[in-house]
């Protein structure tokens, strides 16, 4: 494989509806053809973008099982054929059925050759149906460079994305539906009113100051520049925006460098793609590749120890108990 010094990327949300994989399909294929069309190499989309994601938590079991798809079905193969038309890198979340039926939150980068790379979400809590993943997902690329994925709340655990590093990768591909959820932490998110966002094009200057603000991109600017630059690598964030069942996305889609800083983003109200050329030759010498050669893992013992109150994200999420 050859390696260009410069990797163009994009970064999309947008609104996905409910349970229509053909409207939101087209709406990947719209995105995927403008990102060609701009010389865009990677283009990604947002956590479960094939389905629509919150819908989910309070959706029966039996509707999961009907809408779960194998990771070479329908969807992704139509997403993969595109790829491979188009010359381009695709990702994209659906919900895996797996060849055992266990479901997954699960995020497919289909590559121009016909590699098809799926990451199960390791810290799925979205519902009881819902199991998490067990491995790390890094991976070679036609054009010379290591993707990973983590998605959503993957990314909060600082150990998930310098695993992910350590694995090789450059670029983190860093697929959410977040933003203005309501939070428990005391100073955490707070939601985004569904009239502010259901007012948007009479007030819009109202729904993106809320978006730029503390349950949005404020939010967002706490840790997410630190994942790239504590760990040397290009961070692409793509989320939802808009209605998403009884929560509002705040979109913000983003693209970091290896330095923490943004190189493009937006805080619009509406389904938007930013582009940025990623400068690959500013890895070797980020501060967080020199802060990974100075590691001395031998006093890092304690991050395989459990403290003893460590929860399945699906139990702290369906227990009835407020200290959980």
């Amino acid at each position: 494989m050859s390696r260009s010094t410069v990797l163009r990327a994009a970064s999309v949300q947008f609104e996905p509806r409910p349970g229509d994989k053909a409207f939101n399909i087209a709406r990947v294929e719209h995105y995927a053809r403008a990102a060609a069309a701009d010389g865009v190499r990677l283009v990604a989309l947002p956590e479960m973008c094939l389905l629509g994601y919150w819908h989910l938590t309070k959706s029966p079991v039996a509707y999961l099982e009907e809408v779960a798809e194998a990771a070479d079905g329908p969807s992704v193969s139509e997403v993969a054929r595109l790829a491979r038309d188009l010359g381009l890198g695709i990702g994209v979340g659906f919900l895996e059925r797996a060849e055992d039926g266990r479901l997954f939150n699960s995020y497919a980068v289909c590559l121009p050759d016909g590699a098809v790379h799926v990451h199960r979400k390791l810290h799925a809590f979205e519902h009881e149906a819902i199991a998490g993943g067990d491995r790390y997902t890094v991976f070679d690329t036609p054009w010379g460079v290591r993707v990973g994925v983590l998605i959503c709340w993957d990314n909060n655990l600082v150990e998930n994305v310098r695993a992910t590093a350590l694995l090789g990768a450059q670029v983190l591909v860093a697929p959410h539906q977040t933003g203005g959820t309501d939070s428990r932490s005391p100073h955490g998110m707070k939601p985004i009113p569904m009239e502010l966002w259901e007012n948007r094009h009479q007030d819009a200057e109202a729904v993106e100051a809320a978006f730029r603000g503390p349950s949005g991109r404020g939010w967002l600017m706490r840790w997410l520049p630190a994942r790239a630059h504590d760990n040397g690598v290009f961070v692409v964030f793509s989320n939802g925006v808009g209605r998403d069942d009884d929560e509002v996305r705040t979109g913000n889609a983003m693209i970091i460098d290896p330095y923490g800083r943004v190189l493009r983003e937006t805080w619009a109200a509406a389904d938007a793609m930013v582009t940025a050329d990623l400068d690959l030759d500013l890895l070797p010498m980020s501060t967080g590749q020199r802060w990974l050669r100075g590691r001395r893992p031998e006093l890092y013992g304690v991050l395989l120890e459990r403290r003893g109150d460590e929860r399945d994200p699906r139990t702290v999420r369906f227990s009835t108990s407020a200290g959980e």
